[in-house]
C-alpha cells in the first residue's frame, strides 16, 4: 500500500490526541445476544493496543446487523464493549449514542491511553444514506468528536468496500491512516490478485451464484481450476440437467450457468456426490447419494465424500488457494464434513506443498473456528468476505482509495 499507515501515525505521535477509528466488529450472536465468533474483534486488538499503548485518546466507531437506521437493542454494542475490555484488559466505555450528548461528555472525558466505544453507527440512517450532503452532516459530527489535532485510523476491512460516512466521508475530513488489519488484508490479498503462484485454486460455496458470478468471470482468467459447492452447486447441476429437489436453487441463473460452464468448463469443478437431508435441521435424516438419486422431497446441504475427496486433491496439487464460501450447512454437525475437507486440504497443502493458502473471511473464517481447525495452519484469513471479493475482481475499495486522496 502506498498509503500512509498506523506506524507513520504513531511516528508522528498521538499522545493526547483523539484519534478515530473505524472497526469491523460486526459479529455474530446467538439468541441470548451472546458472541459467538469473536475472530474479528481479535483482529482488530494490534491497532488499538498500539495507539493506546501510545498515550492516545481512542474513539471507535462500528456496527452490527442491520438495525435499519434506528436505535435496536437487538443490535447494541454491548455485548462488543464487554468482549473488548477482557481482550486489552482494561475498561471500554459504551456510549450511550453516536453522537449525541453521551458520546461528547465521554469523549470530552477521556484521558491518554483510554477508549471510547460508540454505539453502533448504523442507528443513524446516514451512515448508510447514499445522499452525500446527508453523510457529510453526520460526518462532520463524527469527527467533532475527536476536537482538535484528531486523525482517522481505518481498520475495518470487512466495511472497506463500501462508501459509508464511518469509513470513507470521515476519512475526507480529518488525516487518514490505514490500520494494520486493513494494511496487511489489502498487502496480503495482493499476492493473490497481482501474481498467484500456479496452480492457482480458487473455492467458491455460499448460498447464490450471483454473489459469485463477478469473481468468477473475473478470476476464470487467472485460475487453473474454480471449485464450486455450497447451495450455489446446485444451480450449476440444475444447469448440468441434474434434479436436485428442494436443493437451494437461483432459477434465474441457470441459463447463466450454462453458459459459464460453456466458456469455462475446462477449469469449473463440480460436485460428483451429494449428502441429502429428508429438511432443513441439523438432526435432519441424511444420505449420501449419485447426482441423479436425492429423493423426492429432499434437499442436499453439503457435498458428498467423494466430492471432498476429489476437491481436495485438487487443492493439494496447488500453489496458491482462495476460498471463499463453505461446502455446505457446516453450522449443521452432520452436514459439516465437506467443509471441513476443503479447508484442511488447505492447511495440508500449506503444510506439505508450501502453497500460499488465503481464506476470503466471511462464513468462511467462522466455519475454520466454529470447526475447531487450526487458524495458524493457513496463510492468510481474511476479515472480509465480500471487501476480499471485489478486491479480487479488480474494484476499487472506496474506504482505502480515499486514504489515498
Amino acid at each position: 500500500m502506498t498509503v500512509k499507515n498506523l506506524q507513520a501515525l504513531l511516528d508522528e505521535g498521538v499522545d493526547g490526541r483523539h484519534i478515530l477509528v473505524r472497526s469491523d466488529f460486526n459479529v455474530p450472536l446467538n439468541d441470548a445476544g451472546e458472541i459467538t465468533d469473536a475472530g474479528r474483534i481479535d483482529a482488530s486488538l494490534p491497532t488499538l493496543k498500539a495507539l493506546l499503548d501510545g498515550g492516545a485518546k481512542v474513539i471507535v466507531m462500528a456496527h452490527l446487523g442491520r438495525p435499519k437506521g434506528e436505535p435496536n437493542p437487538k443490535y447494541s454494542l454491548s455485548p462488543v464493549a464487554e468482549a473488548l475490555s477482557e481482550r486489552l484488559g482494561q475498561y471500554v466505555a459504551l456510549a450511550a449514542d453516536v453522537t449525541g450528548e453521551d458520546a461528547h461528555e465521554r469523549a470530552n472525558g477521556l484521558t491518554e491511553g483510554e477508549i471510547l466505544l460508540l454505539e453502533n453507527v448504523r442507528f443513524d440512517p446516514r451512515e448508510t444514506s447514499k445522499d452525500e450532503a446527508e453523510r457529510g452532516e453526520f460526518a462532520d459530527e463524527l469527527v467533532a468528536l475527536a476536537a482538535d489535532n484528531g486523525a482517522f485510523v481505518s481498520d475495518g476491512f470487512g466495511v472497506v468496500h463500501r462508501a459509508q460516512t464511518s469509513v470513507y466521508d470521515v476519512a475526507k475530513r480529518l488525516p487518514s491512516y490505514a490500520g494494520t488489519l486493513v494494511e496487511n488484508e489489502v498487502n496480503t490479498l495482493a499476492q493473490v490478485k497481482d501474481a498467484p503462484e500456479s496452480p492457482y485454486v480458487v473455492v467458491l460455496g455460499g448460498s447464490k451464484v450471483s454473489d459469485k458470478l463477478g469473481v468468477i468471470e473475473a478470476l476464470a482468467g487467472k485460475a487453473d481450476k474454480i471449485v464450486i459447492g455450497g447451495g450455489m452447486c446446485y444451480t450449476f447441476l440444475t444447469a448440468q440437467g441434474y434434479n436436485t429437489q428442494k436443493s437451494l436453487l437461483q432459477e434465474e441463473m441457470v441459463d447463466t450457468c450454462k453458459d459459464l460452464l460453456e466458456r469455462f468448463g475446462d477449469k469449473i469443478v463440480l460436485p460428483v456426490d451429494l449428502v441429502a437431508a429428508s429438511e432443513f435441521a441439523a438432526d435432519a435424516e441424511r444420505q449420501e447419494v449419485e447426482l441423479d438419486a436425492v429423493p423426492e422431497g429432499w434437499m442436499s446441504l453439503d457435498i458428498g465424500p467423494k466430492t471432498a475427496e476429489k476437491y481436495a486433491e485438487v487443492i493439494a496439487d496447488s500453489k496458491t488457494v482462495f476460498w471463499n464460501g463453505p461446502m455446505g450447512v457446516f453450522e449443521f454437525a452432520n452436514f459439516s464434513q465437506g467443509t471441513k475437507a476443503v479447508a484442511q486440504a488447505m492447511i495440508d497443502a500449506t503444510a506439505n506443498n508450501g502453497s500460499f493458502t488465503v481464506v476470503g473471511g466471511g462464513d468462511s473464517a467462522a466455519s475454520v473456528r466454529t470447526l475447531g481447525l487450526d487458524e495458524a495452519g493457513f496463510s492468510h484469513i481474511s476479515t472480509g468476505g465480500g471487501a476480499s471479493l471485489e478486491f479480487l475482481e479488480g474494484k476499487e475499495l472506496p474506504g482505502v482509495a480515499v486514504l489515498d486522496a
